[in-house]
C-alpha cells in the first residue's frame, strides 16, 4: 500500500508539472521567417497568429501571389520552432515518465 501511495503523490507532481509546463506554452512566442527575411511572423504559444511583417519591397502591383506564399512558409517555419519548444517544456515536465503512453497524458 506504501508504494501506491508514493505512485500518487509522484502522479500528482507530475500533473503540477504538466500544468506549468502547459502555462509556460502558452507564454511562447516565435518567430518564423521566409525570403530571405522579407516577411517574418510571429505566433503563440497555441499557433495563434499574432502578427506579420513584410519587406516593403514586396508591396508592389503584381507581388500579391508571391506575399501570400511567403506569408505561408514563415507561418511553417514558426509552427515548426513553437511545436519544438511545446514538445520540449512537456518532456522535461514528464521526467522519466515522457515517451510513455499514459491515457490522459499530454505526452
Amino acid at each position: 500500500m506504501k508504494d501506491l501511495q508514493g505512485l500518487m503523490k509522484q502522479a500528482q507532481a507530475m500533473q503540477a508539472k504538466l500544468a506549468e509546463a502547459q502555462e509556460k506554452a502558452a507564454a511562447i512566442e516565435v518567430e518564423g521567417t521566409s525570403g530571405g527575411g522579407m516577411v517574418t511572423v510571429t505566433l503563440r504559444g497555441a499557433g495563434e497568429l499574432a502578427k506579420v511583417v513584410l519587406d516593403e519591397s514586396l508591396i508592389e502591383p503584381g507581388e500579391g501571389e508571391v506575399i501570400a506564399d511567403l506569408i505561408i512558409a514563415a507561418h511553417a517555419d514558426a509552427r515548426r520552432k513553437l511545436e519544438t519548444q511545446t514538445a520540449e517544456l512537456m518532456k522535461a515536465a514528464a521526467g522519466p515518465l515522457a515517451g510513455m503512453k499514459i491515457p490522459g497524458m499530454p505526452f
